[in-house]
């Protein structure tokens, strides 16, 4: 798959993220045009759903705030994260198939 939402690389993930805020609850959508959606309860202002997204990853992969950094898209709904872990949350994991084994 081209557009896969995660990487693993040398114990770190990143994690490219599509997110939808003032939403009802935060949650785990979906997928949306090859990334994860996140709907954030929290409000687009003042950094308040960067903050919420970064809390909220960092209890679903089981790790520190700390260990989870915005790397691209402070101020887009696109964004891009690094996640100081090498687990992948079963969540996370049921959103995209495993690839189809080809036979010889």
């Amino acid at each position: 798959m081209e557009n896969h939402p995660w990487q693993l690389c040398d114990g770190e993930i990143l994690l490219h993220c599509h997110i939808q805020p003032g939403a009802r609850q935060t949650r785990l959508v979906g997928l949306h045009d090859g990334c994860v959606k996140i709907q954030l309860q929290a409000p687009p202002v003042d950094g308040k759903a960067n903050q919420a997204l970064i809390a909220w990853l960092a209890k679903q992969f089981g790790v520190a705030k700390s260990s989870v950094e915005l790397t691209r898209g402070a101020s887009s709904r696109r964004k891009t994260l690094r996640i100081r872990s090498e687990h992948l949350p079963e969540s996370f994991r049921q959103l995209v198939p495993e690839p189809a084994k080809q036979r010889d």
